[in-house]
């Protein structure tokens, strides 16, 4: 499901469509940002309760931390994305859409990875102004 928008009313509606999506499985693990429209009361300011019950019943959400090394890792590759490829004005979704898929394909193709290693020593080095310096 796509949606220009990220709505309380487009992820209940997501959620719902998971859930018909995967009729069989009793519990549906859904792993997701903090984003304030993420939330089971969503389900109920959407759907009759009856039909938000039953969705809520069928997921077990974790919410992922809002600070930690993974998502600095996230938004590493979402700037590379911005740089690369959605910095420049495209006429329509589809546009869009076509030139993420290009982009993602290119860079999967390059096996592109990120250095998620920080080491103490590179801390000192570009956070230098942010340590105290002791003048003896």
């Amino acid at each position: 499901m796509s949606c220009e928008r990220k709505t309380q009313r487009d992820w209940a509606r997501f959620v719902r469509q998971i859930a018909d999506s995967y009729q069989d499985a009793r519990r549906i693990t859904l792993v997701m940002d903090n984003l304030n429209t993420h939330k089971p009361a969503s389900l109920y300011e959407v759907f009759a309760p009856e039909e938000a019950r039953r969705l809520r019943e069928r997921f077990e959400f974790i919410y992922t931390p809002r600070h930690g090394s993974w998502l600095n890792m996230a938004e590493i590759e979402l700037n590379v994305l911005i740089a690369q490829c959605l910095g420049r004005h495209m006429e329509s979704l589809g546009e869009m859409t076509s030139a993420v898929a290009a982009w993602q394909n290119h860079r999967n193709n390059l096996n592109a990875r990120i250095n998620g290693q920080f080491t103490a020593e590179n801390a000192r080095t570009k956070l230098r102004r942010l340590y105290p310096t002791l003048d003896m």
